[in-house]
């Protein structure tokens, strides 16, 4: 006896038993695998941004684009790469998007220059967007029992913490063994022994009635992030009041406001806007953003004031930040038994004091602070960072009906992108700003650099108090009350 996921499987079958158990685990590693190489590459990355601008002669703004062209077209593309995959099959969009962002890896370990790499790098987007979602829509499908499926989804979301706490450690090793370039070569072996398993091991699957593709929302989608970070990028460089960052800032005003009237009006949008009205799933998309506001923001700042403040390595480099991540991976599971024992309030507050006291530490960092004082400082912020996944998982889907809990997910997966992306724009444009202020009033390069992360931790500690914030006020009694009367109306 064995089970093909919704009878449209025609080359992959589940078996009952024992062997079924065996082969579930598989698919999960597979799907999680993905999450890994994903996360990986984005951290990675992060600590050989001052060898690629050093090579490629890229200014501070092109670096923010070689770490934002790939969380961009991610975070504008995860809901419609989740839907597509619904309508046209799990396995065969999951193996596109494998195969899309192994290439677009390996062509970005290529590139001649910095335009080509950004360029490149978006390509890889489009492989990731594919990705992510659908790796996750996989474990939903194969796991039909309720507590195995709790259990796999535990570790799928688990892989985070590990690919942050590896990612800067190997490209230290990577870039100062290899170079810079090697550290997309280390997404393509992984994603083809992937893309063989794949085609092996995981059965297709789609949804009973997929969603309708939302082209105005998606396009809408697309102008206001695009907009929006080219002017939070290139400001500094044009200013800020210059008529082209201006008009930025108004077409990105102005799609935000088209987008709400639109998907309001829509029986299937892209974004589901009623879900808003659920103070839980509100709380958890806010704090998602800040949250990976500070985290994207804190690795691009941090890994150029270390190389190019306090003149280290990448390997000495991705050492150093081992506090911050290590403690993040521990404090993940740490969240999630809080979260499960005594609900999403404890671990959010904690998380946003962390992250504002970690951050508060950091306002005074020069070039010659002792590392003793730095480690401290990120192990703090590191776990913040840490306890603030679960429980935001947890609130978010909280309340919601059943039939939507997937959507409510993936929705809180784009807002995390989203606060990538704003992370790197925003923290990386502060920077850029006051090292180019200090480096006019004649202050030393590190000195300037090290000054010009004041204002970036200024913005994270504040970031902070909003997780606390909201997370105590959305896990209230009346915020729960609120989320059920919500579920109700549905």
């Amino acid at each position: 006896m064995s089970l093909s996921l919704l009878g449209r499987d025609r080359d992959v079958v589940i078996p009952a038993g024992a062997a079924g158990r065996r082969a579930r685990l598989v698919v999960l590693l597979i799907c999680s695998s993905s999450l890994f190489i994903t996360y990986l590459d984005t951290t990675i990355l992060n600590v050989a941004l001052p060898t690629i601008q050093a090579d490629l002669h890229a200014s501070l703004a092109g670096l923010q684009w070689v770490a934002d062209a790939y969380l961009l077209v991610l975070s504008s593309l995860l809901l419609l790469g989740g839907s597509m995959a619904d309508r046209l099959g799990r396995k065969k969009l999951f193996m596109v998007g494998l195969a899309g962002f192994s290439l677009g890896s390996l062509l970005c370990s290529l590139a001649p220059n910095v335009g080509s790499l950004i360029g490149l790098r978006m390509l890889q987007g489009l492989g990731g967007c594919m990705l992510t979602p659908v790796s996750l829509s996989i474990v939903r499908s194969t796991f039909t029992d309720a507590k195995e499926r709790a259990r796999a989804l535990g570790i799928w979301s688990g892989i985070f913490g590990v690919a942050v706490a590896c990612g800067p450690v190997v490209g230290g090793v990577l870039v100062s063994g290899v170079g810079w370039r090697s550290v997309f070569w280390v997404n393509v072996p992984i994603g083809a022994a992937m893309l063989v398993a794949t085609r092996r091991y995981v059965p297709e699957s789609r949804a009973p009635r997929p969603r309708r593709v939302d082209v105005p929302g998606q396009l809408l989608m697309i102008a206001l992030l695009g907009t929006l970070t080219f002017a939070i990028i290139q400001g500094p460089v044009y200013g800020w009041a210059s008529p082209p960052i201006l008009a930025l800032f108004a077409v990105a005003l102005a799609a935000a406001l088209v987008f709400v009237a639109v998907e309001r009006r829509r029986a299937e949008p892209l974004l589901e806007l009623r879900f808003f009205r659920s103070p839980p799933f509100a709380g958890a998309n806010v704090i998602a953003v800040v949250s990976f506001v500070v985290l994207a923001g804190f690795l691009f700042v941090s890994v150029l004031y270390l190389q190019q403040a306090r003149g280290y390595s990448p390997l000495r480099s991705g050492l150093a930040l081992l506090p911050a991540t290590v403690v993040m991976a521990l404090a993940a599971p740490v969240a999630g038994s809080l979260t499960a024992h005594r609900g999403p309030r404890i671990p959010l507050v904690l998380s946003g004091v962390f992250i504002a006291l970690g951050s508060a530490l950091l306002l005074r960092l020069g070039p010659q602070t002792a590392y003793s004082w730095l480690a401290l400082a990120f192990a703090v912020l590191g776990a913040g960072l840490g306890l603030v996944n679960p429980p935001i998982t947890n609130i978010g889907v909280s309340g919601m009906p059943p039939d939507q809990a997937g959507v409510a997910s993936a929705v809180i997966s784009v807002t995390r992108q989203i606060g990538s992306v704003l992370g790197v724009a925003v923290m990386g444009a502060m920077l850029t700003s006051g090292y180019h202020a200090r480096l006019r009033s004649g202050a030393a390069s590190p000195s300037a650099l090290a000054a010009a992360t004041h204002a970036p931790w200024l913005l994270a500690a504040v970031c902070g108090v909003v997780v606390a914030v909201t997370g105590w006020v959305t896990t209230s009694a009346r915020a729960r009350a609120a989320a059920r009367a919500v579920a109700g109306a549905e």
